[in-house]
């Protein structure tokens, strides 16, 4: 007998319908799975057999062909677990249980692992399956118990959470009552990020709290230099309070890239704060782009709609460094291999930090450099220069002072910070109302044109400091959007000659040093 079952696999952060059809005929006990399966799904035979005999039901003695379609696109994952014994009990012409037909299955798209004593283990990626299959127009979910909390932030659509095979399948046959699973309204826990510190700790660097405002507000990337202990890592640390609330969309993006990362929290179910991620200066690139067998998404991915902060720059592999160009530019990055090609978002904000040389002295008001001019510039070119382009705000972080360490004086919190970073991103939100962007760094060309107009002294002040500084003319837009968020900060409508200078004024460090 024939019994088709509905359920769904994923390429990238999209999923796509499975048919798992199932066909039971006489012959030599055996069971083969074919339709481009990997060894997890192969493997699945007998983790199926198992939990089926062990929930107490019959396994049938018979031959057994699971075909997973289309038979043309690569399946990989246990997720299929749950589907495959589901199709076996409903093919199986000598199965007793009142109610388990493969009609009454075929209501459902059903995920999940199973275990060898039939429990139904979490998946990774159900949200981004969920999404997926709502818009092919599924509308009820049979899915793990465990996953529930990742189900409820989804709307319209019916998940009915089981434990246990024995739990599906009295389900399936009517036998058992499960309710959906209750839907849940979003709210942003932005103020409970773990990674997060409040600039209230911080002593001095105004200049550089300037700077990582001036990014928060318009989503600039920033570049801090100096010398070591002068508070580079703790400024990036602090960056992620002063950020804007992410709304339901954008936690849902984050949510659906950390969940088939196998990241998420399950107890949570969604990612409500801004990620923060560090990787380390000895990551390898598959790790940072991702890649690998599974095409799992990297670090530059897991920062989508966060931060992505790289201490001491230059220790980075360059070639590593280089990988940065496609997400920065762009918002996404393509993992190409020779099996399948896979594009991820990867729409973050880059904080990154280096010394200013080998020794880490040069430039320092109160310190010796002792490197020579060939080693200092031989470290600073470590960072290519379409990549210093691309990085819009390049700021000089110097020793704070001991009076200024030790004196009672008060820092400005980050709560005050925030609250003239929502301010402009509130204008900037109505400005691009009815687009994709919702930032000024991510403005298109033609934005840029209609929205930073200068003056005629201001044209001159543009003019004059990319003839002197041999700017390039991606950095000229990057002056532009940056001058562009300085003016919302002040609620000015129009980009007034101050906020020209002062966004130069953050492009000047790399010809400073180079």
């Amino acid at each position: 007998m024939l019994s088709k079952i509905h359920s769904f696999g994923l390429f990238g952060i999209d999923g796509f319908t499975v048919e798992v059809e199932v066909d039971i005929t006489n012959g030599l006990p055996h069971i083969e799975v074919v339709g481009l399966a990997d060894t997890a799904i192969k493997e699945a035979k007998e983790r199926v057999r198992a939990a089926i005999k062990n929930s107490g039901f019959d396994y049938p003695v018979k031959k057994i062909t699971v075909n997973l379609a289309p038979a043309d696109v690569k399946k990989e994952g246990p997720l299929y677990d749950l589907a495959m014994a589901i199709g076996i009990m409903t093919a199986d012409i000598n199965n007793d249980i009142k109610g388990l037909t493969a009609q009454a299955a075929r209501d459902y798209v059903i995920v999940g692992e199973l275990s060898l004593n039939g429990e139904v283990k979490p998946i990774k990626g159900l949200l981004p399956i969920l999404i997926s299959a709502q818009k092919a127009g599924y509308k009820k979910f049979i899915i793990p118990a465990a996953n529930a909390k990742e189900a409820s932030f989804i709307s319209n659509v019916e998940c009915f959470a089981v434990g246990s095979l024995e739990e599906a399948v009295l389900f399936i046959s009517g036998q058992l009552a499960i309710s959906p699973v209750q839907v849940e309204n979003f709210v942003s826990d932005s103020e409970n990020n773990k990674n997060a510190l409040d600039f209230k700790y911080v002593k001095g660097q105004q200049r550089a709290k300037r700077a990582l405002e001036i990014a928060a507000a318009g989503g600039h990337n920033v570049l801090m230099i100096g010398p070591p202990g002068s508070g580079k890592s703790m400024l990036a640390k602090c960056f992620p309070s002063i950020l804007p609330d992410m709304t339901f969309e954008e936690a849902l993006e984050v949510t659906k890239i950390h969940s088939i990362a196998g990241e998420l929290d399950f107890k949570k179910g969604i990612v409500s704060s801004r990620p923060f991620r560090t990787p380390h200066h000895s990551a390898s690139a598959v790790s940072l782009t991702g890649g690998g067998t599974h095409a799992k998404p990297g670090e530059i991915s897991l920062a989508h709609n966060g931060v992505l902060y790289l201490d001491e720059m230059p220790e980075y592999p360059r070639s590593c460094l280089e990988m940065l160009r496609q997400p920065l530019e762009d918002g996404v990055i393509t993992v190409a291999r020779s099996a399948l090609t896979v594009t991820y978002p990867a729409n973050f904000t880059l904080i990154a930090s280096m010394n200013p040389c080998p020794c880490g002295n040069y430039g320092a008001k109160d310190r010796e450099c002792k490197c020579t001019p060939s080693q200092i510039h031989k470290y600073l070119s470590k960072i290519s220069g379409p990549i210093l382009d691309r990085i819009d705000i390049h700021v000089e972080v110097d020793n704070v002072s001991f009076d200024d360490l030790r004196g009672e004086s008060s820092e400005e919190s980050s709560a005050e910070i925030k609250k003239r970073v929502d301010k402009a991103r509130k204008i900037q939100l109505e400005r691009f109302k009815g687009s994709k962007n919702y930032s000024n760094a991510k403005m298109s060309v033609p934005a840029t044109k209609r929205y930073c107009t200068l003056s005629k002294e201001g044209e001159q002040l543009l003019k004059t400091a990319f003839e002197n500084l041999k700017l390039s003319a991606r950095a000229h837009d990057r002056i532009l959007k940056v001058a562009r968020t300085i003016a919302d900060l002040e609620g000015e409508e129009n980009i007034l000659p101050e906020h020209i200078a002062e966004a130069i004024a953050y492009r000047s460090l790399d010809r400073k040093y180079l």
